[in-house]
């Protein structure tokens, strides 16, 4: 549903008028089946994401949230880069389920000015501490903008479809088969701590990025990967025979020296939300692509009725398991990056009640609790509004650092949650035949200008060399094999 100017006008006036003549605001009402509600609520939120984007600071770089400012007015701790992707992202989908486009010229600069040298989200501002995680996350938002036609960039600029694949070849070329018998590594460059890890979420986005790539352009080697990748998570536990989804596996130590390590057991079974529904939201548009395959239709399905116990309540509100509390009264331990998970679970839930139908009655229901007690958190700061971590408690509960205006993980997931209950009457994201007008190019990401050639070492031993060479082949064949079927498609 599309908002008129007039409405939003309206809505906001409403806001400003509520901030000037109430000091004592409490909260923010919202009734989910009540769309003028909703996005009254929504907007309210989505302007508190605004106020931390800290384009009116001297140190400012667009498409970056920068430091957390506390309330005793020092900088701390820093936003990273994946979640400044994630936000643009989420502003695509506001724009989306509202026609509010307040944000569309902050999110299509910072999509923009981030792409880095080779226009492939590998800037060199990044490079020190690139995961191929961090890429995805600013992939998935132009995918979303080429799937929910925002509008174009100007010609002479890389297009939204362009990118995202120019992101998922430069992934492909990652994929390895040496050690683990294929998957992503968290980290891209082999100096960094993680590089040895294979973890969910690096995977999972790969495996969705494939999955929508198939869907928008009906391309089989998008599809064929997607397999690929999801039947190797499978195969090394990282979903398991229960699908829970588990963090990851490290890389055992090279004993005999011949740089492969076939066996990668898990070793971090924490489960995240994100990591469950970034895996859902994949298999539920293999499922749209295939047009319900009873394989894509099981495993749709089961990953979907695993998130229950982790991360909901018996009343169907959302919770990050493994610290966000529950009971209510526990304090919650999530770190930066963990108070926006919930985010994503939202948005990918709404992915999966468009893309597979058969879900909306398990899913509905709890997109609206949770949107309730997510709104009701928002009774804090000096506004009553600054909203709060552990939706359970259905208060605010304060942000860590002693942050002033609250934190962008929890805005975040709060303006997450409530969009996504937009989905009932959203239009589905759309495909190159059903509106879509990005433009895209196949061999985006193939070229010379690449992180590892600038920065990686080369392998250390004669096994890692040979090793190396074969998946060097294997990738530029695979490469050339889709470059060819996606320009005949």
């Amino acid at each position: 549903m599309k908002f008129s100017s007039l409405t939003r006008a309206l809505a906001s006036t409403a806001l400003l008028t509520a901030s000037l003549f109430s000091s004592s605001a409490v909260a923010i009402d919202v009734d989910p089946t009540n769309q003028d509600s909703l996005f009254a609520a929504t907007q309210e939120v989505a302007l508190k994401l605004r106020a931390l984007y800290p384009d009116n600071e001297t140190w400012f770089v667009a498409g970056e949230f920068g430091l957390i400012q506390t309330a005793d007015g020092k900088n701390n701790q820093g936003y990273y880069w994946w979640e400044a992707g994630a936000a643009m992202g989420a502003w695509v989908e506001y724009w989306h389920y509202t026609g509010d486009d307040q944000f569309n010229d902050i999110v299509t600069t910072a999509l923009l000015n981030q792409v880095g040298e080779d226009d492939n989200y590998e800037p060199s501002a990044q490079t020190l501490s690139l995961g191929n995680d961090d890429q995805a996350f600013w992939a998935l938002a132009v995918l979303s903008a080429a799937e929910r036609v925002f509008p174009n960039p100007p010609s002479d600029k890389p297009q939204w479809l362009t990118l995202a694949m120019a992101v998922f070849n430069r992934q492909a070329s990652r994929w390895d088969e040496l050690n683990c018998g294929g998957g992503l590594r968290w980290q891209v460059v082999s100096t960094n701590a993680g590089y040895d890890y294979k973890n969910a979420i690096s995977n999972g986005l790969f495996f969705q990025m494939g999955a929508r790539l198939a869907r928008y352009t009906g391309n089989a080697t998008y599809a064929e990967w997607a397999e690929k990748v999801y039947d190797w998570s499978k195969t090394t536990g990282i979903i398991s025979s229960e699908y829970k989804v588990y963090d990851g596996s490290h890389i055992p130590t090279d004993t005999n020296g011949d740089g492969m390590e076939p066996d990668c057991p898990v070793t971090e079974v924490y489960q995240w939300s994100y990591n469950a529904g970034v895996y859902l939201a994949g298999a539920a548009f293999m499922y749209n692509y295939t047009d319900g395959d009873a394989k894509w239709e099981n495993e749709t399905n089961n990953l979907m009725q695993a998130i229950q116990s982790p991360f909901f309540t018996s009343d169907y509100i959302m919770r990050e398991s493994a610290c966000d509390p529950a009971p209510s009264d526990k304090a919650a331990t999530c770190n930066t990056d963990q108070r926006s998970f919930k985010a994503y679970l939202s948005r990918f839930l709404a992915y999966t009640y468009q893309m597979a139908p058969f879900t909306q009655s398990w899913i509905l229901p709890r997109l609206q609790a949770s949107a309730v007690a997510a709104a009701a958190t928002c009774n804090g700061g000096s506004d009553g509004k600054v909203c709060g971590l552990a939706w359970v408690k259905k208060t605010y509960d304060s942000s860590p650092y002693g942050i002033a205006v609250g934190g962008l993980g929890e805005h975040l997931s709060v303006m997450e949650i409530l969009q996504a209950n937009f989905i009932t009457t959203a239009v589905p994201p759309v495909t190159n035949t059903t509106g879509g007008t990005s433009v895209g190019d196949p061999a985006a990401g193939t070229g010379t200008g690449s992180l590892e050639s600038k920065l990686q070492t080369d392998p250390s031993t004669t096994g890692d060399k040979a090793g190396a060479g074969i998946l060097t082949a294997i990738v530029l064949g695979l490469l050339l094999s889709l470059t060819y079927w996606l320009l005949r498609g």
